[in-house]
């Protein structure tokens, strides 16, 4: 008898256990093919650092993962395929469709993927610089253009920057076309939009909508005419059409506007300072994407955090993404403060012109040089200087 309650307790046990398992089907599309459907891509969900489930799309792009844990943020998907960059973001996932990002080959190239769920049907991105509202009624602009338009819910919408103009501010927002004339809807809010930015062979960049706000624009980030990104993620209610939400966010093009930085709590500095501890350890035991991956985690957490940005462009430059490794050095520029600032700022300077350089790229090589000299008089820079101007 004891043996029999045994294995009645047992069965009873694995009965609860499935039925506390949830299914969670998930899409997965190209970022820059209307409905294109990614085959035999890797999906796995992971949860405390621990990955616990593995999947792989079909033909029709689709999977579905058994988790026993809640889908909620303390989960993150991550989805991988060759030739494109990985995908981490986090739950909820159920139903939801993500879009993968080809690998970019241009130093300066940029990708938006926006994507939500699938209330309200119709979410528009919006990338406005000088000269330039990139939507879906305005799709090609200089060195830009909307890839994918979306009209009937999850996404994905992608802009992509084939070459960002240098001297140019660039800003990037979402307008809930659904609720248009509708400036206190909470539905943009509500909708579980993500921003995901690529940058080279990676993903630099994701933003989550702000939850429980009114508005029907969210303004996500800019990008100033030297290159700084900088989070805005502000709401806002309009009652405008979708070619004048160009004048909503046209101010923010001058870089003299201030843009009010992300409060960063005290627990968040405390473990972002951690993370970068570990990941100077990873890079000087030769785990570059270890380390890559622990300065992300650092400046996801205080996106104010200089000496992580520096860190995170010493080894993206060492790993080989250089694209990556200019975005890096851009923020470690305008984070860089105190006595050693100059410093800092003109040996990333020179970092970013010895990528141009090695690309052929030789005018832009030519003014980060400069740039590094207006920093710091160094013989180093004077002779790079000379190198460049005798191409």
């Amino acid at each position: 008898m004891g043996l029999l309650r045994v294995a009645s307790a047992v069965s009873l046990c694995a009965v609860a256990f499935s039925i506390q398992a949830e299914q969670l089907p998930i899409e997965v599309l190209s970022a820059v093919v209307k409905d294109q459907k990614i085959a035999d891509a890797e999906v796995l969900l992971q949860r405390n650092g621990a990955q616990n489930v593995v999947g792989r799309t079909n033909a029709q792009g689709q999977v579905t993962l058994t988790s026993e844990a809640a889908d909620d943020a303390s989960n993150l998907l991550i989805i991988k395929k060759p030739g494109y960059s990985n995908l981490v973001v986090k739950c909820p996932c159920k139903g939801m469709t993500y879009a993968v990002s080809p690998v970019m080959e241009n130093l300066d190239g940029l990708r938006v993927v926006l994507s939500w769920g699938k209330t309200p049907a119709d979410l528009d991105s919006h990338m406005i610089f000088p000269g330039n509202n990139i939507y879906f009624d305005s799709q090609k602009g200089d060195d830009a253009e909307l890839d994918v338009d979306d009209t009937d819910s999850y996404g994905p919408e992608t802009i992509t920057l084939q070459k960002k103009h240098y001297g140019e501010s660039y800003v990037y927002a979402v307008h809930d076309y659904s609720n248009g004339d509708n400036p206190g809807s909470r539905q943009l809010s509500n909708s579980e939009a993500k921003v995901f930015v690529y940058m080279g062979q990676s993903l630099v960049r994701t933003y989550y909508v702000p939850k429980n706000r009114s508005g029907n624009l969210w303004t996500v980030f800019r990008m100033t005419g030297s290159g700084d990104f900088q989070d805005i993620n502000t709401f806002n209610g309009v009652t405008v059409d979708a070619a004048n939400v160009l004048n909503e966010v046209k101010p923010l093009l001058d870089d003299s506007v201030a843009v009010t930085a992300v409060a960063v709590s005290s627990s968040a500095q405390t473990d972002a300072k951690r993370l970068n501890v570990q990941g100077e350890a990873a890079y000087r035991a030769g785990n570059l994407d270890q380390a890559i991956d622990l300065f992300r985690q650092a400046i996801e957490l205080d996106n104010g955090f200089g000496k992580a940005y520096g860190n995170l462009g010493l080894a993206y430059q060492k790993a080989g993404n250089t694209a990556e490794s200019i975005w890096a050095n851009r923020k470690a520029i305008a984070l860089a403060t105190g006595s050693n600032a100059a410093t800092v700022r003109a040996g990333a300077y020179y970092n970013i012109a010895r990528i141009y350089e090695a690309a052929g790229q030789y005018a832009d090589a030519l003014r980060h040089y400069q740039l590094a000299k207006e920093q710091k008089a160094n013989p180093v820079y004077d002779t790079a200087i000379e190198r460049v101007q005798n191409r």
